[in-house]
């Protein structure tokens, strides 16, 4: 018997509202959660049993917005929804984050959540009430889940903080100053769980008060939560978590010294086979029924977390013999590609990005298709990941989501220090390649981002810097932030907290927890050290680059921007396209023309620039009276010659005007095609040309005295 449940609540300025037992109803889990008009539906299912040999914990996360929830067709020529676009990847991603460290340590049985957008109303972003949504579904559908979760969106406008501000004011993030903030803060009632976010410099102080106030107004979501499931959720799934402690007393027996001995050198790969010959001593020491254990590999990732985590907490000693403060050694190399428009080499320890910047024309600007709209991005951020950078054979191909999530990260961290398309009318990618890495590559493309596009001689309002912190946060209460993460640290520790900046403010906050939330008093502490890092490697940077070169690269194309009357616009184009076709086919230049009248002409060849300006600029100015002109003789007639003088523009130079003596027909002086000197006379009641011939040196192209003038007449 399926009971139909609906509970809201009034939140911020919409009502939210979560409803079950109506649609999908074999599933585990099923929660519908409308904010306004913008619905999500999240369906959970989970396995009942763990697969042989399973050692992690197979959590998905599908997020999958249908162009329908918006009144859209879909594009393509199958006009229909297909590989995930960037923004449900992220999506996926943002959902996934703060629930998988929520699931009962050692469950290991296959979950999968589907979040589909069903509408959306252009105002509410779906993301947040997809989160939501995930939420109250795990919450009743019996898997172990120790939540639930909330999940809210903070602007900050003027000082103020603004909960679940519009989809429109995000949008224009960028273009308006009054917007600094757009951030996603997801946590339980106790504690933050994860933190995503686009900032303006924003001080250490704005940034944990944002994270306070999303804290805060999630509150009655958890509420709403707790009082849906009390109503209709399903007997919990009965799982015991095996006690293993048994067979960890033997494998810490065994292996604890020469574990302790390979976390102590310092190199990452020598470590790293160290620990590798360290567990296959201890395996080969097991009986063959304790290796067949399926808790095998837990117990030995208890023993390298405990020896990890250990020291640090109680000496203050890691593992490369950094205190939790320091930042590894780095080296910053700009220019080192000959023919790339702008490069860099970050190297931080072990972690290494070689970056990239490529400078574009408004052609190459990236059109994206969302649900609430299509818009154009002149700034794109790709970050790729190989195999070879960990030292492994894997898998190489297209980017993952994790290579998407980290690009995103990087694209937020250097949006604030962008010029204004207005000012730098260029399209901007830039690829970082992770070369090696050991801890945080997603930072080193920050940084190595900032310089190569300063290499470029973008002009960005400041360098940005970044840099991840960890957390040991151990059972009986103490706790190490460490600054500049290992690999290891990160995968042995219980967060990461990555902060990105320029020596103003910050410009990105991402954090991941892996335990149950973070208290206030934690945060501040990561983020005051996370400001000490970030100083200091804006210094090392300093020492490469310290500012946008003045000069392009000779291989970069040069855009100049001009901008016409908008109803001139039509005369450039011209019929069918035919004007500016040829205007880009005789200069040799791109041409790009905006429907507010702004042009931009691109191309590697000064000239071909010099053309293209001279050919549009003679078509939509118009010629002043007084000036001298060169043109060419297009007709000769009895009474004179017409001229073309001012692009297509012709004008009449009257029998009388071309010499300084009488002649008999124009044909006694001139030749059609020949290239004369004309002044602008005016222009007749009817509005046509008046030009002059005899007033202008015809060598010269200068105007001749009167007292000249004079002279030759009476010749």
């Amino acid at each position: 018997m399926f009971h139909e449940t609906k509970k809201s609540i009034q939140w911020g300025e919409e009502t939210l509202t979560l409803e079950t037992g109506k649609v999908a109803r074999q599933a585990d889990g099923s929660v519908i959660a409308t904010l306004g008009e913008t619905t999500v539906m999240a369906n959970v299912t989970y396995a009942r049993t763990q697969k042989e040999g399973q050692d992690f914990f197979p959590l998905t996360v599908h997020y999958q917005e249908k162009t329908y929830a918006a009144g859209k067709i879909p594009g393509g020529f199958f006009k229909r929804e297909g590989r995930p676009s960037e923004k449900e990847t992220l999506t996926s991603r943002l959902i996934d984050r703060p629930i998988r460290p929520l699931f009962v340590p050692g469950f290991k049985n296959e979950v999968l959540v589907i979040v589909t957008v069903l509408s959306h109303d252009l105002v509410n972003d779906p993301d947040i009430v997809g989160m939501i949504a995930a939420s109250a579904a795990l919450t009743i559908s019996g898997v172990p889940f120790m939540g639930p979760i909330g999940a809210a969106r903070v602007g900050y406008v003027d000082g103020e903080y603004i909960l679940n501000p519009m989809v429109e004011d995000m949008d224009q993030l960028r273009t308006k100053p009054e917007q600094r903030l757009d951030l996603v803060v997801a946590g339980t009632k106790e504690a933050v769980m994860m933190v995503e976010s686009e900032a303006y410099e924003l001080s250490e102080e704005e940034m944990l008060g944002a994270v306070k106030f999303g804290h805060e107004q999630m509150q009655p979501v958890i509420d709403l939560i707790i009082d849906l499931a009390e109503t209709c959720a399903k007997e919990p799934f009965d799982y015991q978590p095996e006690d293993y402690s048994e067979l960890y007393a033997k494998v810490k027996k065994l292996g604890e010294k020469q574990m302790r001995a390979a976390f102590a050198i310092r190199d990452k790969q020598e470590r790293t086979n160290a620990i590798s010959d360290a567990v296959t001593a201890i395996k080969d020491a097991l009986s063959e029924e304790e290796k067949a254990d399926k808790n095998l590999g837990a117990a030995i990732k208890k023993l390298e977390s405990s020896i990890l985590r250990g020291d640090v907490v109680k000496n203050g000693i890691r593992i490369d013999g950094r205190d939790t403060k320091t930042v590894r050694p780095i080296t910053a190399e700009v220019g080192i590609l000959p023919r790339t428009h702008g490069s860099a080499l970050f190297t931080r320890g072990e972690t290494q990005g070689l970056v990239v910047t490529t400078l574009g024309t408004g052609d190459d600007e990236q059109i994206i298709d969302q649900l609430h709209g299509n818009f154009r991005s002149n700034f794109l951020l790709h970050y790729n990941f190989p195999p070879y950078s960990v030292g492994e054979v894997g898998r190489f191909g297209p980017p993952g989501r994790r290579e998407i999530g980290h690009g995103k990260l990087a694209w937020r961290a250097l949006q604030a220090v962008l010029p204004a398309p207005t000012d730098f009318p260029y399209t901007i990618r830039i690829v970082s390649e992770i070369t090696e890495s050991n801890g945080s590559s997603s930072m080193a493309t920050v940084c190595g981002s900032s310089l190569s596009m300063m290499d470029a001689g973008v002009p960005l309002k400041a360098p940005v810097a970044g840099v991840a912190m960890g957390l040991i946060l151990e059972e009986d209460g103490e706790w190490a932030v460490l600054t500049d993460i290992l690999g290891d640290e990160d995968h042995l520790g219980d967060m990461d907290f990555k902060v990105a900046g320029t020596e103003d403010g910050i410009t990105s906050l991402q954090m991941d927890i892996k335990v149950a939330g973070i208290t206030p008093e934690i945060m501040e502490q990561a983020l005051a050290q996370a400001k000490e890092g970030r100083m200091h490697i804006l210094g090392e940077m300093s020492k490469a680059l310290t500012s946008a070169r003045t000069e392009f690269s000779e291989h970069a194309p040069k855009i100049e921007t001009m901008t016409i009357p908008t109803d001139k616009i039509r005369e450039v184009i011209g019929s069918g396209g035919k004007v500016i076709r040829e205007i880009v086919e005789t200069s040799g230049a791109k041409v790009d023309i905006n429907d507010d009248g702004v042009i931009k002409i691109a191309s590697s060849d000064a000239d071909a620039i010099k053309r293209a300006y001279d050919m549009i600029h003679s078509i939509v100015a118009e010629p002043e009276e007084g000036k001298i002109y060169k043109g060419k003789v297009v007709k000769l007639v009895d009474f004179g010659a017409f001229v073309n003088f001012f692009g297509k523009r012709d004008g009449l130079v009257h029998v009388s005007q071309i010499e300084n003596k009488r002649l008999n027909h124009p044909s006694d002086a001139l030749r059609e095609g020949q290239e004369v000197w004309v002044k602008l006379l005016g222009f007749d009641d009817r509005g046509k040309v008046r030009l002059s011939m005899k007033i202008v040196d015809q060598e010269t192209g200068q105007e001749i005295s009167r007292e000249k003038q004079e002279e030759a007449s009476a010749d």
